[in-house]
């Protein structure tokens, strides 16, 4: 009996080291950067506000709170700066990429042939590391001319089909020009606008976030 008895317990701590080893694995953390501009960085906005640590709070409320997020956001950046921030994120280990540049660039009437390649850069340089890249679009006023304005539209579609990658059409859906919805600038989203950025986002990057 007594042999019988330890083999037992040998057999249970085996079983329970596979069990808390599995659930471990399960909850292996997944981390999602969000790289972006001031739209991102949530300008205006207290950190909690901005539309990343609001859909960290979705995930969390969604008991997905082994999906961490970094708001990767700058004021005033370009998407010359998507290669360097990338290299300094890679050391993060992120799983995913939510690639949001450009709106700076549109603004200041930059090259749009550069932009797409600054932006091509980042993208490769994140799926050669192992990062998976979602890119969100952006749309400039319509007071840089029709042929600017269509041109800049084109690129992020244009990188999606590339690259074969998840283009969520507009980060500023429901929210872009809507005063109420945006700052005394009209540019950079409320709380309530952040609110709906941070809820179309979500609902776009879903379908791509393991459940566990």
């Amino acid at each position: 009996m007594p042999a019988i008895n330890t083999l037992l317990y040998r057999l249970l701590t085996v079983i329970t080291f596979c069990c808390v080893t599995f659930s471990a694995q399960a909850q292996e953390t997944f981390t999602v950067v969000f790289l972006g501009d001031s739209l991102t960085e949530g300008l205006g906005l207290e950190e909690s506000e901005a539309f990343p640590a609001l859909i960290e709070d979705k995930l969390a409320a969604d008991g997905l709170d082994h999906i961490r997020v970094i708001n990767a956001g700058v004021s005033g950046s370009t998407s010359a700066s998507g290669l360097s921030r990338m290299q300094w994120y890679i050391r993060s280990q992120p799983d995913l990429l939510v690639l949001s540049l450009g709106a700076n660039d549109g603004l200041r009437g930059l090259d749009i042939q550069e932009m797409k390649a600054n932006l091509a850069k980042t993208i490769e340089f994140a799926r050669e590391n192992g990062v998976d890249v979602i890119i969100t679009g952006m749309l400039v006023p319509p007071n840089m001319g029709p042929e600017y304005t269509s041109a800049f539209a084109n690129v992020f579609p244009d990188l999606a089909a590339e690259y074969d990658i998840p283009l969520m059409p507009f980060l500023l859906e429901d929210v872009a020009a809507v005063p109420e919805l945006n700052q005394a600038d009209g540019i950079h989203p409320n709380v309530e606008g952040a609110q709906i950025v941070a809820e179309n986002v979500y609902e776009f990057l879903r379908p791509f976030l393991p459940e566990s």
